[in-house]
């Protein structure tokens, strides 16, 4: 895979995950209460936006190490 291409796909992935964390804390009409006290659209949140998040920030280190210059 070029370097370019794999660079834009983690950062597709990475904006993707922020997008799905977010997603997780919209108020919706479930019948489970979330750790927050009010219904979301997740019933985990906020443990499944805090993964979500965590799993971004790996992707987004990871973009960064590869694309930092070698000697």
């Amino acid at each position: 895979m070029a370097p370019n291409t794999r660079n834009q796909a983690l950062l597709i992935a990475a904006y993707l995950l922020v997008g799905s964390a977010v997603l997780t804390l919209i108020p919706s009409d479930v019948k489970i209460v979330s750790d927050l006290g009010y219904h979301s659209l997740c019933p985990f949140a906020p443990w499944s936006t805090l993964l979500l998040l965590l799993a971004a920030g790996v992707i987004a280190a990871a973009r960064s190490y590869l694309m930092s210059p070698t000697d």
